[in-house]
């Protein structure tokens, strides 16, 4: 393993747009989150990258998600530059021990429990 911290991005909201709601762990219809592929770019330059996600308990899952975002790279950096990048970005079947995660379905701990009505009343920043 690698001395880089470990980044861990989720898939589905993040990466993926995810507008077209959930429809299996293979199914991946949507564009990527504008700037997600250039930011993985540069972010394998500093981070161990792993992309975790619901479909991260599914081989066939993973493969998608592989599968997507190589296809998206190479038509951003060209597909020389995107077997680099996607060499470099692992996919996990368990949550790893991140330095630091980003997931649009989180919120960031900061010592206080949040009142129970603010989590019900929760939206992703795709959905507000």
């Amino acid at each position: 393993m690698s001395t880089k911290p470990i980044l861990c991005l989720d898939f589905d909201g993040v990466i993926h747009s995810h507008t077209s709601g959930w429809r299996g762990a293979t199914i991946i219809t949507d564009p990527p989150v504008p700037g997600a592929m250039e930011f993985i770019a540069a972010a394998v330059e500093h981070f161990w990258v792993d992309v975790f996600s619901s479909r991260s308990s599914e081989p066939f899952g993973r493969d998608a998600m592989s599968r997507y975002i190589r296809d998206h790279l190479e038509k951003t950096v060209g597909p020389h530059k995107a077997s680099i990048i996607i060499s470099l970005i692992h996919f996990p079947t368990e949550k790893p021990p991140a330095f630091i995660s980003i997931d649009d379905r989180a919120i960031t701990f900061q010592g206080v429990w949040p009142e129970i009505a603010t989590l019900l009343a929760f939206k992703p920043w795709n959905k507000r």
